[in-house]
């Protein structure tokens, strides 16, 4: 997986990084506060010192949070889409990067500005000002760590090394004081990092088994009503729609005559041989035992379902070699076709089981359900 703005170090899921750019737009209110106390504090400073420069520095300062907040808040929608992929991420963390480092180059420069100032007035309000950023970043932008240090050295250390600049004891000790600060929130931000890290990969790893097969790899029946509202239910692209049901013939002589893990190869097989025919839009998944379902959306004509589950049936069809032995099975197959985008899946389901039990009944073949009543069945092969 690429990294959108350093080269990482880290190796992370994907599914853990989308996560983590997630959590770049979720932090709004601390990007608000900072930017209102820089513009506010800049303003009083420019009325009480009268630089040209900071006066500069301000305007620059503010048109850089304005650009920030309105990157942030109007990239919350797409980053909390849960069809959120590595490659939008990544845009969506480009903008967000570029934006936060021109602020921080703004605040740096606005810090070391205020110190070389005789105005000591205002010097303490800029060392507030430094160091709520510093919090800041640490509580919205932590999990993102590169980004968040290299933010806090921008914007912080050129402040510290004015205030050092200073040939007074109180300064020194201030801009020591701010050193130790500043350390000790990039060693809180990076501990923090890592514990949700782990914390995000333990949940994806435990939701990837909950909705997975474990013998085949395929989905199981959670993660296929999943799929099918993400791109069937909530997309409006999604065009016919057929749900295949399927189980194999001859599956227990197999069993019987090989043993269970020889059935269980099988199985294995047929679940491959299965991802391998469909397209990367359909969704093949084991429901329980020897009985498979696909998916199949983005259809123009009817047509198209019949002719998957030609090919699905020939696949089956087509002897196994697993292992020593070869197994030959064949299928039967009940499909349902639907143009209603509000209809679930499971009524799907239910009409391509229904029309599967007829198959069945007749010996094998395909059936297809070719209406909403059971009486409205038809042979399709």
């Amino acid at each position: 997986m690429k990294q959108a703005f350093f080269p990482r170090a880290e190796t992370v899921l994907d599914g853990i990084y989308v996560d983590l750019v997630r959590s770049l737009y979720a932090a709004f209110i601390p990007s608000v506060i900072m930017s209102v106390g820089f513009v506010a504090g800049g303003v009083l400073m420019v009325r009480e010192t009268g630089d040209m420069a900071l006066a500069l520095i301000v305007a620059a300062g503010t048109l850089a949070s304005l650009i920030r907040l309105a990157v942030a808040f109007g990239g919350r929608e797409e980053a909390l889409d849960p069809g959120l992929g590595v490659e939008r991420a990544q845009r969506l963390e480009h903008r967000f990067a570029a934006t936060y480092l021109a602020f921080a180059v703004c605040l740096g420069a606005f810090g070391a500005r205020v110190f070389a100032l005789p105005a000591t007035g205002v010097h303490l309000f800029t060392v507030t000002l430094l160091v709520g950023y510093g919090a800041g970043v640490s509580a919205g932008i932590a999990l993102r760590p590169r980004l968040a240090v290299s933010s806090m050295v921008i914007g912080i250390v050129p402040g510290i090394v004015a205030a050092f600049a200073v040939p007074q004891q109180i300064y020194w000790a201030t801009a020591a004081m701010m050193v130790a600060l500043l350390a000790g929130g990039i060693r809180s931000l990076l501990d923090r990092y890592r514990f949700t890290v782990r914390e995000i990969s333990r949940r994806i790893t435990f939701g990837n088994l909950a909705r997975t097969d474990g013998l085949t790899d395929l989905p199981n029946r959670l993660a296929l009503r999943e799929w099918f509202e993400e791109h069937v239910t909530l997309n409006p692209r999604a065009g016919l729609v057929a749900v295949h049901c399927l189980d194999l013939d001859g599956f227990k002589a197999v069993n019987d005559q090989f043993g269970h893990p020889v059935g269980d190869a099988l199985l294995a097989a047929v679940g491959k041989r299965l991802s391998y025919i469909i397209r990367d839009t359909d969704m093949a998944a084991r429901l329980g035992g020897d009985e498979f379902a696909v998916v199949q959306c983005g259809m123009k004509h009817p047509e198209e379902a019949a002719v998957l589950a030609r090919r699905i049936e020939a696949a089956i069809r087509q002897p196994f070699r697993l292992g020593g032995e070869v197994a030959r099975i064949s299928t039967c197959i009940g499909y349902a076709v639907s143009d209603d985008r509000a209809e679930d899946l499971e009524p799907l389901i239910s009409r391509a089981d229904e029309a599967l039990y007829i198959a069945k009944r007749r010996g094998g073949g395909i059936v297809a359900q070719v209406g909403d009543e059971p009486g409205e069945i038809a042979a399709a092969a």
